[in-house]
């Protein structure tokens, strides 16, 4: 895959999947705003070269609803409880962007209207066409799917050109390559193959999602400064998951 003929970005609009996780650092859960400020710098260079981007964010630096279903929750009600979580990356991640004078807009799945909009497609494209960053809470604002799934579904609605899943490994391997030092990388694979495989890299509702409509998927370190641009221009970080 190359960069766009001038250089620039091979695609032009995209769907950023981020784990809670990541805004966690180092930390064993909540925020850790440096960290944060570092995926915010890292967005804003590709708002500079004119990419549109939406971004969601899962909630598992606070909460982690098939752990709470597991000691006896009940699982829709862990379920909403994640989706509240959401919003609470997405107000941190809309304050440290627009402290770097980006303008931004949170849409929710769930009605939360005194801190975010309710998400509505043509709403959203809008905020897009005027290079607003769209950060999307609240999953799929149904329980039993995980924001991977609300990120393929968000990433179609939108008419993004990729999906990039940001991980803390570089791409797709065979086995879990923290456990496993021997795994296999994979630089392209098929989304049948990751099902098959089971690989759990992402989602299988997710897959089946950007399988049908044919949206690429780039799974990337994003520990590793500057992936995201990378990622965005074409380069060649990572896995790519399409065919």
């Amino acid at each position: 895959m190359k960069g766009g003929q001038d250089g620039g970005p091979r695609y032009r609009r995209v769907l950023l999947k981020l784990s809670g996780e990541a805004f966690q650092g180092r930390q064993a859960g909540g925020i850790d705003f440096s960290v944060l400020n570092e995926i915010a710098a890292e967005i804003e260079e590709v708002v500079r070269i004119g990419v549109r981007i939406g971004v969601v964010i899962g909630a598992g630096n606070f909460w982690r609803g098939r752990e709470a279903h597991r000691v006896g929750m009940d699982r829709t009600t862990a379920d909403y409880a994640g989706m509240i979580a959401t919003l609470i990356n997405c107000l941190a991640l809309q304050s440290v962007l627009e402290k770097r004078g980006l303008e931004t807009r949170v849409q929710s799945a769930i009605e939360v209207k005194e801190i975010g909009e309710a998400y509505i497609p043509r709403r959203a494209l809008r905020h897009l066409e005027k290079g607003r960053v769209v950060i999307f809470g609240g999953g799929t604002g149904n329980p039993f799917f995980s924001t991977d799934t609300a990120a393929a579904l968000r990433a179609v609605e939108i008419g993004a050109e990729a999906l990039l899943k940001a991980t803390k490994v570089d791409g797709v391997f065979d086995r879990d390559p923290v456990g496993h030092p021997e795994a296999v990388h994979f630089d392209r694979i098929t989304y049948t193959d990751v099902l098959t495989r089971d690989l759990r890299v992402i989602d299988a509702a997710a897959v089946a999602i950007c399988r049908e409509n044919r949206l690429p998927v780039v799974v990337f370190n994003l520990m590793k400064k500057g992936n995201i641009l990378r990622a965005v221009c074409g380069e060649p970080v990572g896995t790519i998951l399409e065919g």
